[in-house]
């Protein structure tokens, strides 16, 4: 009985040797093959010189394994030492050399990225430099001191000691700040102002000094000081920036398309100047991440780098009163709030005043009381507010989720009657503007190098005036809404210190309805356009600060659904620093766009916001096309700052109706384009607590029409010659701005009196804008003071007068024919008179 049990564990002992034998006996490799695997499944890499390996060849472990038990098995069948840096690199040494081996990486401080050709210099006069992955070694002595060096970064000192071989030396470098690297930090034209190196301009809010006329950090204000940029009626719902329309700038909040971009019809940004952490402007070289603009780009971000401490903020001026409040949920979770309404429903003010009179002046509103002289009445409500609301949840080390909200609204009604030759006339007028938007964002941090970003986004506008007049019994309806919908991908990585790689795909729909509605008589038409596209994005960056390099390049591949069409933008941003104090750039950029504004009739929404939102039907409206090219030289040494910009832009597929035509174009319908060229020059010196600027603007805008009579004449909104003059002082909490803006006149067209018949007259013109408004000249005053009580309760008291000198600035000029006198008449519309304004905050 005996006998079948040894037997059978004879047996068993037989199959097990004969299958481990086997598994000996496999397929035999070599050793470079089996480090490269192992490099590919566990994301390592292997650190070792080629006569370490020489012909050597073996068994590959498991698959299974994890990667401690494969390198346990490569030591046991080989005569190698195998030393694990973090899960990260792997040093391979023999291991009779193991007492007598130092090694070590240097990293970036900051960047914790290996730093290749690094200098290792030892007391005993030996030098090694670090490979590819920052490693190095040498051999070991009873103490050694080493000295680390790197073109770019701050040497160190180590003394080594009897450090154990087994725990390779990891050192950091921290970047030493060069002044090559400094020549784009220093403020431009006031502190909390910057230049990137990309040839963006950043603001920052939270540390924002003072411009002359304004107050608080207001954004759309503030870009309108930046050379190039302008508003030829001091709206923010018309900046202009070299020539072109408002509505081919791309305005972003958090990744939200903003279709409404001002409150009081554009004399007020809808964007909370105490809420935005960065705002990034772009005239030139944009990232190919944005699309849908022909013009510039304004990226407003809320969301701040690292979470920051409670804070809460109330302020009150002449024209709003607003709240802030951030509170931190956890250590990896805030949210963070903001409502601002207008004071108009309580008081009148002098500042709400000059803004009423100069938003109404020459509109169906002024009409009605022009018209009329006997039993004048009329009452008028104006409001508006806007508040926002952000999640931020940090999940983990690697991820991120942020939520943002936005909600805008701008709401006037005007009743007015009155009684001529006994018969009572009233008018009820109500214009409502509003933009409501959504984003959800999840950012995840693969590793060092690797990030995704994904945004979905909602922004929803609308424009709708309603006009019932009693005497005739007629009610009048318009409305232009906008929905825009979409998701974003952006992935980012980074191949080495100096160069990156980003790719992304993006889908967006836009679908525009445009209402009018009429009763007695009876009329009724509503049209719905809607276009999606999709967009392929790839962009490269180098960026190497030591030789003065920057190179950034990159394509957007636009696909239409409904023309089946693909467009295709390449960007460029080239710069190079020919000294410490010079840099010279090249940007240039293709770009496309798929909506637009336009103006059916100058009395539409009662003349007030008579723009209305339409998508392209690629033939009588094309997509917009631009292509511009800039050469920009900028000089910064000690206190001195120049900064030279040439450029030439040419904009395809414009319209006759979005260009704001009140003259024999006003009702001709036909395409076009505008070019444009010219120079940007801002010289700026800082003298220790006084900051003084200087720019002039040259822009030389004509449009060209070929089917029109006029084929070419000059852009409505070309301001040949435009001259701007700031002096800031600033000295710890107290600040004060004086500055003025002096520019030409804006094209105007004037009637051939020759040709009229001032008996029964009609208009009839002479060459599209063939002369000018007069010299807009202004003169601005702001000033702020700041103080903090023991308590740690902050008070912040503004005061600003916009043109001191009251000039009465023509900022429009048009004719018509008067129904009343049968005579021509002569309708100007003007600037802000002399405003005041005062603000006071608290903040916690």
């Amino acid at each position: 009985m005996l006998f079948p049990k040894s037997f059978h564990f004879l047996f068993g002992l037989f199959f097990l040797a004969l299958n481990l034998s086997a598994q000996d006996k496999g397929k035999v490799m070599p050793f470079k093959k089996i480090m490269i695997a192992i490099e590919q499944q566990h994301q390592v890499s292997f650190n070792y010189t080629e006569d370490l390996i020489a012909g050597m060849q073996l068994n590959p472990p498991k698959k299974s394994l994890s990667l401690d038990q494969k390198l346990s098995y490569l030591a046991q069948k080989t005569n190698l030492s195998f030393e694990n840096i973090g899960n990260q690199f792997i040093n391979i040494y023999k291991k009779e050399q193991e007492p007598h081996i130092i090694c070590g990486y240097v990293f970036s401080g900051t960047e914790k990225k290996p730093i290749e050709n690094a200098n290792i210099h030892l007391s005993t006069k030996i030098q090694v430099t670090t490979d590819s992955k920052g490693y190095f070694e040498f051999k070991k002595e009873n103490a050694n001191i080493l000295f680390i060096s790197h073109v770019g970064f701050t040497a160190k000192r180590i003394v080594t000691g009897n450090s154990k071989p087994e725990n390779c030396l990891q050192i950091l470098l921290e970047p030493e700040i060069t002044q090559l690297e400094e020549i784009k930090a220093n403020a431009v034209l006031a502190s909390g102002i910057s230049k990137n190196t990309d040839e963006s301009f950043e603001i920052k809010p939270k540390k924002f000094g003072i411009l002359p006329g304004l107050i608080e950090p207001d954004a759309l204000q503030t870009m309108q000081q930046i050379p190039g940029v302008n508003s030829l009626d001091e709206s923010v719902s018309s900046i202009n920036v070299r020539g072109g329309t408002h509505d081919q700038n791309l305005f972003l909040w958090n990744g939200i398309r903003m279709f409404q971009t001002g409150h009081f019809f554009g004399l007020i940004s809808v964007f909370n100047p105490n809420l935005a952490h960065t705002i990034s402007i772009y005239k030139n070289g944009s990232s190919a991440f944005y699309g849908e603009s022909v013009s510039s780009v304004v990226a407003i971000s809320s969301t701040p780098e690292t979470i920051e401490k409670n804070s809460f903020s109330a302020g009150i001026n002449m024209i709003n009163a607003d709240v802030y409040a951030k509170y931190n949920l956890s250590k990896k979770s805030y949210i963070e709030i903001s409502a601002r309404k207008s004071i108009t429903d309580f008081v009148e003010t002098p500042t709400y005043k000059e803004y009423f009179d100069k938003i109404f002046q020459n509109t169906t509103i002024t009409d009605f009381s022009q018209n009329q002289n006997i039993d004048y009445q009329s009452d008028k409500k104006f409001g508006f507010y806007d508040a926002t609301l952000k999640y931020a949840q940090k999940i983990g080390a690697k991820d991120q989720i942020v939520l943002d909200l936005i909600t805008i609204k701008d709401n006037l009604e005007v009743f007015q009657s009155a009684t001529v030759y006994d018969i009572n006339r009233s008018e009820n007028n109500i214009l409502r503007q509003q933009n409501y938007g959504g984003n959800l964002s999840w950012k995840r941090k693969w590793n060092n190098f690797n990030t995704t970003k994904i945004n979905i986004y909602n922004s929803s506008y609308e424009l709708l005036g309603n006009q019932k007049t009693t005497s005739e019994n007629q009610t009048a309806i318009q409305e232009n809404t906008v929905t825009n919908n979409g998701i974003s991908l952006e992935n980012n990585h980074t191949i080495t210190s100096k160069f990156s790689v980003s790719d992304g795909y993006q889908f967006n729909e836009i679908g525009i309805t445009n209402l009018e509605q009429v009763t007695n008589p009876d009329f009724y038409r509503r049209v719905k356009d809607v276009l999606r596209t999709h967009a392929l994005i790839l962009e490269a960056k180098y960026n190497d600060t030591l030789s003065g390099i920057y190179f950034k390049t990159g394509t957007r591949i636009n696909y239409i659904e409904k023309f089946k069409k693909y467009i295709v933008e390449p960007r460029i941003q080239l710069g190079y620093s020919i000294s410490k104090n010079l840099n010279l750039e090249l940007l240039g950029e293709l770009k496309s766009q798929n909506s637009q504004q336009i103006i059916d009739l100058q009395k539409d929404y009662f003349g007030i916001e008579k723009r209305r939102w339409i998508v392209s039907n690629n033939t009588t409206v094309p997509i917009q096309k631009s292509r511009q090219l800039s050469l920009n030289l900028f000089y910064k040494k000690g206190d001195w700052l120049l900064d030279i910009e040439n450029f030439y832009k040419k904009v395809n597929g414009i319209t006759t109706s979005s260009q704001g035509f009140q003259n024999q174009l006003e009702f001709v319908r036909t395409t076009g384009n505008y070019e444009i060229w010219g120079s940007e020059i801002l010289v700026q010196k800082k003298m220790n607590h006084f900051l003084t600027w200087l720019s002039y603007t040259y822009n030389h805008n004509n449009y060209h029409f070929s089917n029109y009579q006029y084929p070419s004449f000059p852009n409505n909104f070309q301001l040949m010659h435009t001259l701007s003059w700031a002096g800031i002082y600033e000295k710890n909490n107290f600040k004060i701005a004086l500055g003025t803006k002096w520019s030409s006149g804006r094209p105007k067209t004037s009637p051939d009196l020759s040709q009229i018949d001032l008996s029964d007259p009609v208009l009839v013109y002479n060459k599209p804008n063939n002369t000018n408004l007069h010299i807009f000249s202004q003169v601005n005053l702001s000033s702020t003071y700041k103080w903090e009580t023991t308590g740690g309760i902050q008070y912040k008291l503004g005061v600003s007068i916009l043109n001191i000198l009251n000039r009465k600035n023509e900022i429009s000029e048009y004719y018509r024919v008067s129904s009343l006198t049968n005579s021509i008449e002569e309708v100007e519309t003007f600037a802000l008179q002399r405003t005041p304004n005062v603000s006071f905050r608290i903040s916690l």
